[in-house]
């Protein structure tokens, strides 16, 4: 079994940076590959970005490239979501997730966090 815990959201304005973290433990760290999810409000949840088990490579949904970061640190067992330029539509729950499958297979994330609020202000 694999457990999941984030933290580092709050309530930000439009433009700032947050920075969120997933501890992980129960099974070996890099045999799973980790991304973070997000629902906003009366929206479905959605891809927000991965990275490989390894750390290889990654991937964001567009709604996020170039203002999002995901990185991992194998020795701390832990994932990363380092958010810049902040907008009120970034408001949302945000999840990580793992999977011992393909880093891109969204629908093959097994395991999930209890998730944590991020809020941006106008």
């Amino acid at each position: 079994q694999v457990q999941l815990v984030e933290s580092g959201g709050g309530l930000v304005q439009a433009g700032d940076s947050l920075r969120l973290s997933c501890a992980v433990s129960g099974r070996t760290f890099n045999n799973y590959a980790m991304a973070w999810f997000r629902q906003a409000p009366g929206k479905e949840r959605e891809f927000v970005t991965a990275i490989h088990r390894l750390g290889r490579s990654t991937y964001y949904a567009d709604s996020v490239k170039g203002r999002f970061t995901i990185s991992r640190d194998d020795a701390k067992n832990t994932v990363y979501l380092q958010m810049n330029s902040l907008k009120q539509e970034d408001t949302a729950v945000y999840y990580c997730a793992a999977t011992i499958n393909y880093y891109r297979n969204y629908d093959g994330y097994a395991y999930w966090g209890q998730g944590t609020q991020v809020t941006v202000s106008s």
